[in-house]
């Protein structure tokens, strides 16, 4: 893995964060904020671990889902509430607050469609 800032994938953490942030604020429905908001954060991790390294774009999707996951599990175990942030509101946004297969399944769809788009160019 090589240490090299790439402005292009810096953006697109930048946008995926802000859009992220808004959906946490001003969204509170039953599909955007619980899946969509789940699908993003994979791409999310992975442009901020690629605006760093430069290094093969599958291992690091790979690695970005994995680590969505191991946050995920963390929620199992109530890591929040053990560390004593549970009231912490953004502690709460970042770690979540309970666990979900469905949760788990986003992140796999986000992967999935992570890998077609680098696959075939559309993310560079």
């Amino acid at each position: 893995m090589k240490l090299k800032w790439n402005k292009n994938y810096f953006l697109a953490f930048v946008l995926i964060f802000s859009i992220e942030v808004g959906i946490a604020i001003f969204v509170h429905d039953t599909f955007i904020r619980p899946y969509f908001g789940d699908f993003l954060v994979v791409f999310l991790v992975y442009f901020f671990v690629k605006f760093f390294f430069k290094s093969s774009k599958y291992i690091i999707a790979l690695t970005s889902f994995l680590f969505c996951c191991f946050v995920e599990v963390l929620q199992l175990f109530k890591i929040a509430e053990i560390i004593g942030f549970a009231d912490n509101k953004i502690v709460a946004v970042v770690l979540g607050t309970s666990f979900s297969w469905e949760d788990i399944a986003m992140y796999f769809l986000g992967f999935l469609v992570l890998i077609f788009l680098e696959r075939f160019g559309v993310l560079k």
